[in-house]
């Protein structure tokens, strides 16, 4: 027996080491074992060199041999048999905890795979979805703003008051994402229904983006007619999409297209403006339009101010559109809204800027800043000073230099000029233009003006709507093709030309013109650049319109006249159509590069077509970047690449130098000109830059 003590004995010295307490010289006491083999891991957690630890510094030794003592052997012995089961069991608790811990992990795997297996499904079905409808509405967004607009009837209504009014849009603005996973159907519950889940929904987290209220005269598609409409609904949806909440007012005009918005609905309440020396009854619409919440202002007593054929053009335009400004400002008081940013837009809302500043900056907007977008220096509206008065603002006051007096007629006030001054930012919108063309050049009078404010002056190119406008998902195009193959543009070439009959080998270049407004182009300089194209044995496709019947007419006398089988004269705009040209022309004649509108020189490099611009003057369009002043990128881009490049130049470098050819349309097609793009960057920028001002 004692052979065998001292055998496990000696096994023990060598392969563990015991962590022991002692209590005296003659009397050593195991208190806690940990177990470890000296080469390989007990369990995956331990492993060491054999000894013995022993805790208690000033009464530890290290033992030799734990059985030198011959009185203490047989106590010595029990002791050893007892740490050897404790070892065991404490062996076997460990390889149990472990085996526990691999079968946890297997599950957890098992887990993860099926989750991963799930998001691969999912993404699937999300690509075929957007590929069936690429111009689906967002929902998300929507739902939000149904629910602001719904927090506007019941604060105007009176079923809350305007201070839980503002704390409820809070509520929405800061939870977006998950409120709108929470309320998936609003239009089915009562303004009681609605306030108790909302009150109930009072998780806050921290607001992201910035809250903006557009002020305008146009939103696209229900009320356009140039580039205004497109450029507020272009942003504000990618301003939207990309964690900002935006809403949109508009005056109810008797000529809005109604089928556009979404949930159209009249609240039934009336809220007071000021205007001509009294407080004026207005009804609000609300609805929602590509996921943004647009509030119409429809006047009870001015009812005629909007309720007519054109949105501009009449006499008293400066009243209609100031009662729009202060009517706005107005509701936005009234409802409690505390907006970020007020955005307003070219003469029509300039007059907000001084209003804001002169009359409502204290009535709860103090936190609130002004951001002036104009899209032409050309329409200013100059009015008598007194006129300023119909809307609660004092002439006299404004009526300066420094302020809103013209800078030519001393006589009148400038109301462009007053968005500019009492702005925080002012963005110039151009595809193409430099700041300093646009100071020098453009202003129309205001070259001083914008020369004292320019450090406040933003440069900004437009943009177009990717999801529409993209070959890679063109649902107009008879093949997709993107910059990474690009054999789709060959199909819808043929496809172009087998469409208006055009015959000849599939090798001919194609030229394609695209006009919103053919009364807006040199006709004589158009016709001597058609019949260029022509000798040089291309072939050119022209659509565009005119409300002229002038210009109709010397359209289709100029076809007759040449009934040449390579000249097609397509006398309507067609969408469809537009986006069969792109794709399927060579070279893109366009009658300016500035081109607010239609955007078509974007547009023409993205579909892989060089853009060629002709001037109004009869000159080919040669334009060099002005580097004393800012330029977009997108500006100066076309302008190298293209802005020195004639018809005749380019039919040459198309067919003798195909590959250098080739690849530049490719660099072009791989360019964002989307709204998200460069446009969205500059003004977000713009809207960070005044945050603390």
């Amino acid at each position: 027996m004692e052979t065998l003590v001292n055998a496990v004995t000696s096994y023990y010295s060598h392969h563990y080491f015991f962590q022991v307490k002692t209590i005296n010289r003659e009397h050593v006491k195991a208190r806690t074992v940990c177990c470890s083999r000296s080469n390989e891991k007990v369990n995956g957690l331990f492993s060491g060199s054999s000894q013995i630890e022993l805790e208690d510094h000033k009464n530890m030794e290290m033992l030799q041999d734990p059985f030198q003592s011959s009185n203490t052997a047989p106590e010595n012995h029990n002791d050893i048999w007892k740490l050897f089961r404790e070892t065991q069991r404490n062996i076997l608790y460990l390889n149990k905890q472990r085996l526990m811990a691999v079968d946890e992990m297997k599950k957890t795997q098992k887990e993860k795979q099926l989750l991963l297996d799930r998001i691969e499904q999912l993404e699937v079905e999300l690509a075929s979805i957007r590929k069936s409808s690429p111009v689906a509405v967002p929902v998300k967004p929507s739902i939000c703003s149904e629910l602001l607009l719904r927090i506007d009837s019941m604060v105007l209504t009176g079923v809350i008051v305007k201070e839980e009014a503002s704390n409820l849009r809070s509520l929405v603005t800061d939870n977006k994402v998950s409120i709108a996973d929470v309320f998936s159907d609003i239009q089915q519950l009562k303004d009681s229904e609605l306030l108790a889940e909302l009150r109930h929904f009072s998780v806050k987290s921290k607001r992201t983006g910035f809250h903006i209220v557009h002020i305008c005269t146009e939103m696209a598609p229900m009320a356009s007619v140039g580039s205004l409409a497109l450029y507020v609904t272009g942003i504000s949806c990618e301003l939207q999409e990309n964690g900002n909440l935006v809403e949109v007012i508009l005056p109810k005009y008797a000529s809005l297209d109604l089928d556009e918005v979404q949930g159209l609905r009249d609240i039934k309440a009336e809220f007071y403006s000021y205007f001509d020396g009294n407080w004026h009854a207005n009804r609000i619409w609300t609805g929602v339009v590509h996921g943004i919440g647009v509030t119409f202002i429809d006047p009870v007593n001015y009812s005629a101010f909007f309720n007519r054929d054109m949105i501009y053009g009449y006499s008293d335009d400066f009243e209609r559109f100031s009662y729009l400004s202060r009517a706005s400002l107005d509701y936005i008081v009234k409802s409690g809204k505390k907006p970020a940013v007020l955005h307003i837009h070219n003469w029509g809302t300039a007059v907000v800027g001084p209003l804001f500043w002169d009359v409502f900056v204290n009535q709860g907007l103090g936190g609130t800043r002004i951001l002036f977008t104009c899209h032409d220096f050309k329409t200013q509206c100059l009015v008598k000073p007194d006129k300023l008065a119909l809307c609660g603002l004092n002439p006299s006051r404004l009526h300066r230099p420094d302020r809103l007096q013209d800078n030519t007629e001393k006589h009148l006030v400038n109301v462009l000029k007053g968005g500019i001054v009492y702005s925080n930012k002012v963005v110039m919108m151009s595809s193409i233009h430099s700041k300093g063309r646009i100071i020098c050049s453009l202003s129309h009078g205001l070259e001083s003006t914008l020369a004292i404010h320019k450090d406040k002056l933003l440069l900004a190119p437009y943009g177009f709507d990717c999801s529409v406008w993209d070959p890679s998902k063109d649902k107009f195009l008879p093949a997709k093709y993107s910059v990474d193959d690009v054999k789709g543009k060959a199909i819808c070439k043929a496809a172009l030309r087998q469409h208006l009959e055009l015959s000849g080998h599939a090798s001919t270049v194609v030229v394609g013109c695209i006009c919103s407004d053919v009364s807006d182009v040199d006709w004589e300089n158009l016709k001597a650049s058609i019949q260029l194209t022509l000798r040089r044995g291309a072939q050119f496709i022209l659509m565009g319109s005119s409300k002229i019947p002038s210009v109709r007419t010397a359209l289709e006398s100029f076809r007759k006249k040449l009934e040449d089988e390579d000249l097609r004269i397509i006398n309507r705009y067609d969408e469809a159509l537009s986006h069969l040209i792109l794709a399927g022309a060579d070279i893109i004649f366009c009658p300016s590069f500035h081109d607010p509108v239609l955007q078509v020189p974007l547009k023409a490099i993205k579909y892989g077509a060089a853009p060629v611009a002709l001037s109004l003057n009869g000159d080919l369009f040669r334009h060099t970047i002005e580097h004393d002043f800012l330029s977009t990128r997108t500006s100066e881009y076309i302008t190298s690449d293209f802005g020195n490049t004639s018809l005749s130049d380019a039919l040459d470098q198309i067919t003798k130098n195909t590959f250098q050819w080739n690849q530049k349309m490719k660099d072009g097609m791989a360019k964002d000109f989307s709204w998200g793009a460069e446009c969205y960057n500059i003004h977000l920028t713009a809207y960070t830059s005044i945050k603390n001002l």
